[in-house]
Order: structure tokens, then sequence, then C-alpha cells
């Protein structure tokens, strides 16, 4: 049941809507430069202002408080867009390096040691020994902690040298997926 605040709420939210909708857009613009998404990001902005009326209304400046709103958001959809374009250009790059007389069979233990390992921990292993990126890049990538990315790499090359027999696992590994990129085509 509706009452009398309640229509007077709904309706000073409407005309803070009609105010404020092409101002808060035109922000979410600027600060993402993505035009298609702007609408779509003050409009989660205003929903959210909506679900929070009450504190929205009481504060000392309601427009400033839904600029920060569309500022957390479109720090928080960069971020994602950054990190899913960081993943995408390190998982699906194509590496130009060849080898000369690579270690087939060297690379194929290892890639098949590599398979055997957890995502996570693979993961890891290849981007820090493969790529060569910081743990701190690594961590970025992965969008887990610089920790994670430590104990997760430990891990995963201890696990190696396991598999690999013992084998300097760091230098095997960092050579053998380094040549992956021009063996693997051959080698199924």
């Amino acid at each position: 049941m509706r009452t009398v605040a309640d229509d007077a709420a709904s309706a000073e939210f409407h005309a803070f809507f009609e105010r404020h909708y092409a101002e808060l857009a035109r922000l979410a613009h600027l600060l993402t430069g993505e035009r298609d998404s702007a609408d779509d990001l003050a409009a989660d902005a205003l929903l959210a202002l909506w679900h929070r009326w009450d504190r929205v209304r009481a504060a000392e400046h309601p427009v400033a408080y839904a600029r920060g709103v569309v500022a957390n958001l479109a720090r928080t959809r960069v971020r994602s867009a950054v990190r899913e374009r960081r993943r995408i250009a390190l998982f699906w790059s194509q590496r130009e390096e060849r080898a000369e007389n690579p270690d087939v069979p060297g690379v194929v233990d290892v890639q098949e040691a590599l398979r055997g390992l957890p995502f996570r921990k693979r993961a890891c292993v290849v981007l820090r020994h493969a790529f060569d990126l910081s743990e701190k890049d690594t961590a970025l990538a992965l969008g887990v902690s610089v920790g994670t990315v430590k104990s997760q790499t430990s891990k995963g090359m201890a696990e190696l040298q396991r598999r690999l027999g013992g084998r300097e696992a760091a230098r095997t590994v960092h050579a053998a997926i380094a040549r992956t990129g021009s063996t693997a085509e051959g080698t199924g």
C-alpha cells in the first residue's frame, strides 16, 4: 500500500532523474570513453540512487552523491575492461618467436606436465615463466593477489619438477614454453 510519503519520494526522485540524467550520462561517457554504455551506466547509477533515495535526498549535495556513484561505477567498468583486455592479450597473443632446433620431446613433456596442473597453478607458471610477467602483472592478469601468484607459482613449479623427474623445472619450463609457439602446431 502506497503512502503520501512514498508518492512524494517518487515524485522527488522522478524530478531529480529528469534534471540530472543527461548530465550523469555525459559524465559516464567522459569517464569511460564509451558512448554506447554511458546511458546504461547512468541508468545503473540512478537505480542505485533510487534504492538509497532516503539517504540521497537527505544528503547535503545529492547531485555530488550521484556523481560519486557514477564515478565509482565507471571506475569499476574501466577496470573490468582493462583486466579483460589484458587477459585476452596474454592468452591469445600470437608469438612470433621461432626456435631453431627445438627440443620437441622436452616441449611435449612440459606441455603434458602443464596440462596436469590445476588451471590457476598452470596460469601462474605460464605467465611468470613463459611470458616473463612480474608477480604484480600476473596477479593483475588473473585477478588475484600477488601472494596467490607467489604461492601458486611455487607450488606449480614444485609439482612440475616432480612430474618432470627432478629436472631443473624453471629452466626447462621456461625454455620449452617459449618454444611452444613454434612447435605446438607441429606436435598436435
